[in-house]
């Protein structure tokens, strides 16, 4: 990527990211920011997020002091759908400020200079902070939206609860990955004639944002990724497909769960649905399956009719508007359609 010209400020200058900057940039997101929901940051994985996306690369400014990186941070290019509109929007994804550096103001130097850089071409920046960072954002302009619900199936109920006592008791034990049995998303996409089917006959929210989905989104965003391990379940009929659902294996905690990233459907097609998220709960012997589907949706009616109940607490989303125009608002929660997908951190 081009860099930019280095602005300064207590010895610290800033400027866009450059390619050789790669294995500086990674070995400083480890150290900040750990292995992250991976459980590692190796190289293809980083170029898979900020430079493969269909969506164009990622805008990355870093902060730097006496020729070595101490700062990063990075913005995810995305676009969103509103009938005939598209919204070009980024999501603010990793930020790492080194441990020797943290307080000197990296974070609101870094933000300030990427905004500045994004007006103009951009419509508004999301992203789902923790309640540690939330803070931050707020002071910068971010707006709450809202709690973007999250529906849970519990799968092994015993089993679950077993392991919440041995994690309060400290005498957890870290058992390894339940095998899954279900193809690779990365099997299922190549299939493109029948996704492709899948994607234009699937029920649509006209007046709401939607990321646009097509082939080269579906195959970058759950075929390519290393190390997410995406799987992936194509209902047919006669030879024409119905339904698709995609969905991961991953820790949480002590536990394991299933995370329904995308359940596709015909317009109207609850009872495909429905046996789409049966087949994804059985999947895999986890201890829970966790959803998130647009409200209202027949695939949210599918989940509570298959016993997907409320979590008790959904995602903080916010949004900061770049461009006052907009439409419908994205400050609305009622005007956003999305799935686990679209707001999963990687």
């Amino acid at each position: 990527m081009r860099g930019g010209r280095a602005t300064t400020s207590s010895a610290i200058g800033v400027r866009e990211y450059r390619d050789g900057d790669e294995a500086e940039v990674l070995r400083l997101l480890t150290t900040t920011l750990g292995g992250g929901p991976a459980g590692q940051r190796p190289a293809e994985f980083f170029r898979w997020k900020h430079v493969a996306n269909p969506f164009g690369p990622s805008l990355m400014l870093v902060a730097e002091t006496e020729g070595r990186v101490i700062g990063l941070r990075a913005f995810m290019r995305w676009r969103f759908r509103a009938g005939d509109r598209l919204i070009q929007a980024v999501r603010a994804v990793d930020t790492a400020t080194h441990p020797d550096h943290q307080g000197k103001g990296v974070f609101t130097m870094l933000t300030g200079q990427a905004l500045e850089r994004l007006r103009g071409g951009v419509d508004f920046v999301f992203n789902t902070p923790n309640e540690r960072s939330l803070p931050g954002y707020l002071k910068m302009g971010w707006q709450i939206v809202g709690k973007v619900p999250v529906s849970v199936r519990v799968r092994r109920p015993l089993r679950l609860i077993r392991r919440r006592r041995s994690v309060r008791s400290g005498t957890e034990s870290m058992d390894q990955r339940p095998p899954v049995d279900a193809p690779t998303a990365s099997e299922v996409l190549e299939r493109s004639d029948l996704i492709a089917l899948v994607l234009s006959e699937a029920e649509t929210e006209p007046w709401r944002l939607v990321t646009p989905r097509d082939d080269t989104y579906m195959r970058w965003r759950y075929a390519a990724p290393p190390l997410l391990g995406y799987h992936a379940i194509l209902r047919e009929r006669d030879g024409h497909p119905q339904g698709l659902a995609i969905f991961r294996v991953r820790r949480r905690g002590a536990l394991w769960e299933s995370t329904v990233s995308e359940l596709i459907v015909r317009r109207g097609d609850e009872r495909v649905a429905r046996r789409l998220l049966r087949e994804v709960v059985h999947a895999a012997p986890v201890d829970h399956v966790t959803c998130s589907l647009p409200a209202g949706s027949v695939a949210a009616r599918a989940a509570r009719r298959c016993g997907f109940l409320p979590a008790p607490e959904g995602m903080t989303f916010v949004v900061n508007t770049l461009r006052p125009d907009v439409g419908p608002p994205p400050t609305d929660l009622a005007s956003w359609a999305l799935s686990l997908g679209d707001l999963e951190v990687f």
